[in-house]
């Protein structure tokens, strides 16, 4: 009989168990119920519009994005994971204008999460890949309701950090802070089944992703540094490099994390007055934490992106730039020069 396989329960269970006397239970079950969420997506992501969960809405998001329909049900399916088992007592949302209360009686529990529910939804109605992307951090001790200043904390306090990557399978990729893990959705038994162990990115490349069509409105050092990779051997750079665009987080960082490579979404002339494209709290933060565990490097082209300092606004965006850690520092010193 074939074994089975260390399954995400069981793998949190004994990372609680490292912890001694310090484990009450509570974070792993604040991770269970972060995979009840991902398991629900995943079965109506793979469903499609069987379901009926593709197209849009017509309704926008606090950053003025129009939402699709599996934004908002991806929500719901987070918000009711998250609020009834007394494991989190705050909850931050992409798709939330405001953090968001628990309800009235329900129990408080000691951690505060965030959460992008659907990176990336603009490829559900061509059927590429999408995720979720979460972030963990302590809450604040006898405050029964969170604030925004609350999670307005720099990324080096996040416990943990994860995302489900919605594609041929499923995958949660999950750090809590010693390390990354990869775990695959066996969807004959419901579980996700560790088959990543100890995932590291390569730290040379020869591959970077970037969107191409808003070249013109870069910085001068993200389109020197483009420039040079394009001109190959006879460049300055001295090696070939191949470009990958899909568009969805997620899916980007899980190459690298598979192969190496550099994800690059900079600060340009449209959204510099925003301070860049990505939001820091549910992308850029729990997305470097994973990547810098993982043995690469994240930073903003001029500073390291776990340190950026928050100011208050739970939508605050940031020009992101992480993957294999030496191609990083490369770039790093182009808007250094």
């Amino acid at each position: 009989m074939q074994e089975m396989g260390t399954t995400l329960s069981s793998f949190i269970i004994d990372e609680q168990r490292k912890l001694g006397n310090k484990a009450s239970g509570e974070f792993t079950g604040l991770l269970n119920d972060i995979t009840i969420a991902c398991k629900g997506i995943a079965n109506l992501v793979n469903k499609g519009d069987l379901a009926g969960v593709l197209g849009v809405t017509e309704s926008e998001n606090s950053m003025g994005d129009v939402q699709k329909k599996m934004d908002l049900i991806a929500n719901d399916l987070f918000i009711d994971a998250l609020q009834n088992n007394g494991h989190c007592a705050g909850i931050a949302s992409e798709e939330l204008d405001e953090v968001l209360s628990l309800p009235e009686g329900k129990p408080r529990g000691h951690y505060l999460v965030t959460f992008d529910p659907l990176d990336g939804s603009s490829n559900m109605d061509i059927n590429m890949d999408v995720g979720a992307i979460f972030s963990i951090l302590k809450a604040p001790e006898d405050k029964e309701n969170p604030t925004a200043e609350d999670f307005s904390r720099p990324g080096t306090e996040q416990i943990a950090a994860g995302y489900c990557l919605y594609g041929p399978s499923s995958m949660m990729v999950l750090t809590t802070g010693s390390g990354v893990n990869g775990f695959t959705l066996c969807t004959s038994i419901g579980e996700f089944i560790l088959t990543h162990p100890n995932m590291k990115i390569p730290e040379e490349t020869s591959e970077y992703a970037i969107n191409a069509s808003n070249q013109r409105f870069w910085e001068e050092p993200i389109r020197q540094y483009v420039a040079d990779c394009v001109e190959g051997e006879e460049g300055p750079l001295g090696k070939r490099y191949n470009m990958r665009w899909v568009a969805a987080m997620v899916g980007e960082i899980h190459r690298i994390l598979c192969r190496g490579g550099v994800f690059l979404y900079p600060i340009d002339d449209r959204n510099r007055e925003a301070g860049g494209k990505l939001r820091l709290l549910y992308e850029g933060n729990p997305m470097a934490m994973i990547v810098e565990q993982a043995g690469g490097a994240a930073s903003t082209g001029y500073e390291r992106i776990l340190e950026v300092a928050p100011n208050g606004d739970p939508h605050q965006r940031v020009p992101v730039i992480m993957g294999s850690k030496n191609e990083v520092e490369k770039i790093v010193a182009y808007h250094n020069k």
